[in-house]
């Protein structure tokens, strides 16, 4: 090796007074461009044998417009993907389309829509004829709005994901005059009204999670929840199963099935009250009949009796507030814990979505509790499933599998054989309806102890 070096240093020699001897002609330029360094080296320094850092996305996350108004009902189970203008003629005012998807089923965003443009009073131009999906056209005011609910095909499904899921457009028009309201409608003060508002300010962005702050200077009165001790007559119980007319038409009498009567005709003051048993029944009635019902049949046993809530407590959900007619119920199951919320360290509950549809399994999760009077077991998949068979187990939300399992303790007055009978498929996402709801609530404890609403109305009188 020793006796190569003086050979390999003049060859080296000759090459470098090659290059410069020669320096400008074209043979010494093409020599020197290939032996330059990269540029795009120069310009990008790397260790060799270093991966680059990917860069870091600093994309922001989807917001509503500022113009996005407030008094549009947002669902609570829907997450914002996109915004965007919608395509409009030269001519026509200018339109906006936010774009949402939810893991819920089609007919619940639509029970959900309809209750609320109903409950505040919208115009309803044009509404799907059925809960599965459809468009809704409405008006209130100056503000336009059309909300298109439609089933959407996942891809790439992964385990225990459904395949399809909703997905939600709301498009609003709304001229300076709309977006400049208030979300409610202010008194005049010119009107001997009271200037004393009870509203609270709602944030805009459906994932705001935290307190909401009211207006300054606004002292909040709650609502007290309508009386349901009175007795109340329904003229369609004969559309309810035959085997649930007389249990239904027991808690009427005591007074437990409260229903805003519904006109029978638009622009009309004749109203027909009735129980529509074949009606979803939403989260918020449940709860109302779920209290009353079982206040109401251990009128005699305080110690059992469900606790209202006051008025001044801090709120466990912040899409119930004291203004909320059924506040002090809503909070006052979330302060016995028999729902979840955050006082029963759910962290996650902080909405309760008092107008979506009540579902099979949150109607055993609330109740069971109050039928067996003491803690719930330990529930598994496998458990739930030899005990009760059920094919779709796995559907069942966990927080639910331990009421399920405790229900079947209660033998033939179980809530899943008195309302649901035999079956292999408990379809725990289903919606309940009132009558269902209403069988269930007829009776509550265990087969060997219990009290019925019949019996409760004997000792009434």
């Amino acid at each position: 090796m020793s006796s190569k070096r003086p050979a390999i240093f003049l060859s080296m020699a000759v090459l470098l007074s090659s290059l410069t001897a020669c320096s400008n002609s074209p043979a010494s330029k093409n020599l020197e461009q290939s032996l330059a360094a990269d540029p795009l080296l120069q310009n990008n320094p790397t260790v060799f044998g270093q991966a680059k850092n990917k860069e870091i996305s600093t994309t922001p996350t989807v917001q509503l417009p500022t113009d996005f108004p407030q008094e549009v009902p947002i669902y609570p189970n829907a997450t914002l993907q996109e915004v965007k203008p919608a395509n409009n003629s030269e001519n026509s005012e200018p339109k906006t389309i936010t774009r949402w998807q939810s893991s819920d089923p089609t007919n619940f965003i639509t029970s959900f829509y309809r209750s609320q443009f109903q409950n505040q009073n919208w115009q309803i131009l044009q509404q799907p004829k059925d809960d599965t999906e459809g468009i809704f056209e409405v008006k209130q005011n100056n503000l336009l709005l059309k909300v298109t609910i439609r089933p959407k095909s996942v891809t790439n499904v992964t385990p225990n994901q459904a395949q399809t899921t909703t997905e939600l457009l709301i498009e609003y028009l709304a001229n300076e005059i709309a977006i400049n309201q208030p979300t409610i409608n202010q008194p005049d003060l010119n009107q001997n009204s009271n200037p004393n508002s009870s509203e609270v300010a709602q944030p805009p962005n459906p994932q705001f999670i935290g307190p909401i702050i009211p207006n300054a200077n606004v002292v909040q009165q709650p609502v007290i929840p309508k009386n349901t001790s009175e007795p109340q007559e329904f003229s369609d119980l004969n559309q309810a199963p035959a085997e649930w007319r007389k249990q239904i038409q027991d808690l009427a009498t005591l007074g437990v099935l409260s229903i805003e009567p519904e006109q029978t005709q638009p622009n009309s003051n004749s109203r027909n009250n009735q129980f529509q048993p074949n009606k979803i029944i939403t989260r918020r009635e449940y709860a109302r009949w779920l209290v009353a019902a079982n206040n109401t049949m251990y009128a005699n046993n305080p110690g059992k009796q469900i606790r209202l809530a006051s008025g001044n407590d801090q709120p466990a959900f912040r899409d119930v507030l004291p203004k909320d007619p059924d506040f002090l119920t809503v909070q006052g199951l979330a302060e016995a814990g028999l729902i979840p919320s955050s006082l029963s360290g759910d962290t996650t509950a902080v909405l309760f979505r008092p107008d979506a549809p009540l579902t099979r399994e949150q109607l055993l999760l609330w109740k069971v509790p109050l039928d067996t009077r003491q803690a719930l077991p330990a529930a598994n998949l496998e458990a739930v499933k030899q005990t009760w068979g059920f094919q779709d187990t796995e559907k069942i939300d966990p927080k639910a599998l331990r009421a399920i399992l405790a229900d079947f303790q209660g033998a033939q007055q179980s809530n899943i054989r008195r309302v649901f009978g035999y079956t292999t498929l408990f379809q725990p996402k289903k919606a309940v309806t009132r009558a269902e709801a209403g069988a269930a609530l007829s009776y509550f404890g265990i087969q060997s102890e219990g009290i019925s609403a019949t019996e409760a109305l004997k000792l009434k009188v």
